[in-house]
């Protein structure tokens, strides 16, 4: 070990697994010489070893070592070395950086293999059906000849191939399907319907792409809220007629845009209202303000393409189409409604969840990626995840230009098609990164312009993109493409490119995150083969003009330089790693920001998920309705009985007609009887009488029915409360901002709040349960097996179910909305009153 070694945690730690290694090719001769029959016989052997006390770590050499052997025979490739220290990165639960070429496709197959043997099942995520599917059958063969089951879940299955792949050893899948079917079985009404088993060991390819980027967005399920639309074509008229700085004006940097005063007075006068932040026209004044969002901040051909006539999400960091996914709170109708196409209606959240929290419920998760390393605080500090840096099977040569800046971007956009036709003009493939399909569609006319034949692959053509990527290595070929769509896809060299120098890739701006510049420089290089990077930069872009161009910009005016001069600096370089690094730290402060809320409500989505699994799963619910029904009996007292300790000073009339209407169905309690009783004389009688509705109720169902009976009405009941529950909890994090205004730290205010509601919510669960045992009527039904919901997902396409929506408040003497069956004035009414 070098000096430098020593001051090394990366470089210690690949000699500890080196150690390792060495172990497993010790033992490949032996293993080499097995038959078929016999290598796939070591599965059972190694079981039995693990039934008798034997731990993963006493098995992992060998275990490596027969599916090197078996993937040598079954598809004709042999673990490396570093594969295999690659693989033991993942088993220990840590992040294994790779860069691209390096198989981390086959790595996956050394730990998820080794895991299996527990029988609990192994997770292998990625981002995309077409990757998800693709390595299910070609690393499936390897598993399936050594006698493990392996399964896939991507968008389309059904309900019984969803629950047939989780059964298997080995479940590949995409992250959106694994986080809705999470979600999905906590909404189930019978335990046929569940889908997956327990959340054992995970392990996610381009882990930063899934446990970074996206987890500013949380996957939400949920149903078609019923509101109009018509709103959303008003409003997306009255905006294009306001003038930017004078009406309104736009913090890029921020992304927020703001009315000023002058423009309040011309959206009130436009719309025909006296006050648009008056509380009647909340509402409204929320329109306007994603309105306003939708025409300035959100851009067609860079934030979304229109296909179809259907306004679809373009994903900032892959340049994928996002079919189905939604912007919330009305953003993505404000959209629709600027484009002109279809406005589809505004939907009603049934269950949500962030990727942070999803993957952190894994007994064990794990991920690989080519570029992790910028990232590693954010993975320690979410995840406790760290990376370790894998060495290249060959020595990388490739040769990283330095950046070339020039003053406007049409400028660099001129020099980027010059150096394409000059490397062109020798045959040497190119792969051109664009941030932006309007960028990449701009580049193309420029190429067409000057006859360079070339592909584009961006949202627009994402149905090729394996295809295209495929074929980028192959002389002469000019690929352009949108971020980095295409990972996972292998571009191999053709023949005598590498005697051209191999692959040019050429980045025609940096983007906000290091790691994405990175993702595209390791494009070339794979496996030793030879290639070169080089990004085109210019003052105009908006990582420059947003983060610091502005005195470059003015010593270039100085200095008389024009377009197609370039620069390079030591300063420019300087100033763009700064730009990066700040807007990485904001984007992390976003992520954080995200999590910090979104934590509260998974404390609460434990509280109700857990309890929900045990109702679901036959747990004996009868102590819990006692409990219930003596807590229901105190509640009610409280509501009737003010500050006062003495039962003469209740409203004891309400208090009897309450509890009649309630929880004593026919039975009527004088308020002078109950006048002559102490309050605890007053809640024991009640609990009695509620006992023997409830015990008769017993008798004359029986134990099992009633069991079924208090099961059914609890997931009904807690179902509904907490869609409202998500709900409220919405609309008080959309406001809660506002408290900053008064000295108060709004995610402590949004804590206490939620606190408070999630409370009140828990207390009208139990009221409600306790209603409905008390008067439900059983009826038997055939036994069906449960298929998932109809409803609409944030990720993908589903026909939306329509959730039952009350309307304005009821009569004192109308049938109440709660389903209760009662009055209004003697069930939630007289709630309200008191």
């Amino acid at each position: 070990m070098g000096l430098l070694d020593f001051f090394d945690d990366n470089a210690r730690e690949i000699k500890k697994y080196r150690k390792r290694v060495a172990v497993i090719n010790g033992l490949e001769p032996a293993i080499q010489a097995l038959s078929d029959e016999e290598l796939a016989g070591k599965t059972s052997e190694f079981r039995e070893r693990l039934e008798k006390g034997e731990s993963l770590d006493s098995l992992l050499p060998e275990a490596f070592a027969v599916v090197r052997e078996a993937g040598r025979r079954v598809i004709g490739q042999r673990h490396y070395d570093v594969q295999l220290i690659g693989g033991m990165v993942l088993h220990d639960g840590r992040i294994a950086e790779m860069r691209t070429g390096e198989g981390k496709t086959l790595v996956a197959t050394l730990p998820s293999y080794l895991n299996a043997l527990t029988g609990k099942g192994v997770h292998v995520i990625t981002v995309n059906d077409y990757l998800a599917r693709r390595d299910s059958e070609w690393m499936g063969r390897i598993h399936k000849f050594l006698g493990l089951s392996v399964g896939l879940v991507v968008h389309g299955l059904n309900y019984e191939e969803r629950k047939n792949s989780y059964a298997s050893d080995i479940v590949y899948g995409t992250n959106n399907e694994f986080g809705f079917d999470y979600l999905r079985d906590n909404m189930v009404t019978r335990p046929d319907g569940l889908v997956q088993r327990e959340l054992h060991y995970a392990i996610v390819d381009e882990v930063d792409s899934i446990l970074i980027d996206e987890a500013r967005t949380p996957l939400i399920i949920s149903g078609e809220a019923d509101k109009p639309t018509e709103l959303y074509f008003r409003v997306a008229m009255v905006i294009p007629r306001l003038k930017p700085e004078e009406d309104y004006k736009v913090v890029e940097k921020e992304r927020v845009v703001t009315l000023t005063e002058n423009g309040v007075s011309r959206v009130e006068s436009m719309l025909g209202v006296d006050n648009l932040y008056e509380d009647i026209h909340t509402e409204l004044a929320h329109h306007v303000n994603q309105a306003l969002k939708a025409h300035t901040l959100f851009k067609r051909d860079r934030d979304y393409v229109v296909k179809d006539g259907e306004v679809i999400i373009v994903d900032e960091f892959t340049g994928r189409l996002m079919f189905g996914r939604r912007y919330s709170e009305g953003l993505h109708q404000a959209i629709e409604a600027k484009e002109g196409v279809k406005i589809e209606k505004e939907s009603q959240t049934l269950a949500t969840i962030t990727f942070q929290n999803y993957f952190r419920m894994y007994e064990k998760l794990s991920g690989m990626t080519g570029t992790a390393m910028t990232e590693e605080p954010e993975f320690r500090k979410i995840y406790k995840l760290d990376v370790v840096e894998i060495p290249t099977n060959k020595p990388l040569l490739r040769v990283d230009e330095p950046d070339v800046v020039y003053r406007t971007e049409e400028g660099k956009f001129l020099a980027v098609v010059e150096r394409i036709i000059e490397r062109h003009s020798k045959s040497q493939p190119l792969l051109v990164g664009t941030v932006s399909v309007e960028k990449s569609e701009h580049l193309s006319k420029m190429l067409e312009r000057r006859g360079v034949p070339h592909q584009v692959l961006n949202a627009k053509f994402h149905e090729k993109e394996a295809e295209i990527v495929a074929q980028a290595g192959q002389p002469g070929m000019v690929t352009i493409a949108t971020n980095m769509a295409g990972r996972g896809t292998d571009i191999i060299l053709g023949e005598g490119v590498a005697e051209l120098g191999g692959l040019h890739i050429i980045g025609t701006e940096r983007h906000e995150s290091r790691r994405i510049d990175n993702q595209l420089r390791g494009r070339a290089g794979r496996q030793g083969d030879p290639g070169s990077t080089q990004f085109f930069i210019s003052l105009e872009d908006d990582l420059m003009r947003l983060f610091g161009a502005d005195n470059i910009m003015g010593i270039m005016d100085k200095l008389g330089m024009d377009d197609s001069v370039p620069i390079t600096s030591k300063m420019i370089s300087r100033s763009i790693e700064t730009a990066q690094r700040r807007v990485e730290n904001r984007n992390f402060d976003i992520r954080k920001h995200v999590l910090d809320y979104d934590d509260v409500m998974n404390q609460q989505r434990e509280v109700i998920y857990s309890q929900r699994r045990a109702v679901l799963m036959g747990e004996n619910l009868h102590d819990n309705i006692m409990d219930m029904l003596a807590r229901t009996v105190s509640n009610s007292i409280s509501m009737f009985s003010g500050e006062s300790p003495f039962p003469e000073e209740w409203d004891l009339e309400s208090l009897a007609d309450y509890v009649e209407d309630f929880f004593l169905p026919g039975i009527h309690l004088s308020p002078e009887e109950l006048a002559d009783l102490s309050a605890e004389e007053i809640e024991e009688l009640l609990l009695d009488k509620v006992k023997e509705i409830y015990k008769s109720r017993e008798e004359a169902f029986g134990s099992d029915l009633m069991r079924e009976v208090e099961r059914a009405v609890m997931l009904q009941v807690v179902d509904s409360k907490w869609m409202d529950h998500l709900d409220s909890m919405d609309m008080l994090r959309e406001g809660i901002g506002l408290r900053a205004y008064g000295q108060k730290d709004p995610l402590v205010e949004y804590k206490r709040e939620g606190y408070e509601m999630f409370q009140a919510m828990i207390d009208s669960i139990q009221e409600d349960i306790i209603r409905y045992v008390l008067r439900v009527t059983p009826q038997v039904r055939e036994e069906v097996a449960e298929q998932p919901r109809n409803v609409t997902e944030n990720r993908y396409e589903g026909e939306p179910s329509k959730p039952v929506h009350t309307g304005d408040q009821p009569g004192r003497n109308d049938l109440c909305s709660c389903g209760s069956g009662l009055k209004y004035k003697k069930c939630c009414g007289a709630k309200k009153k008191a």
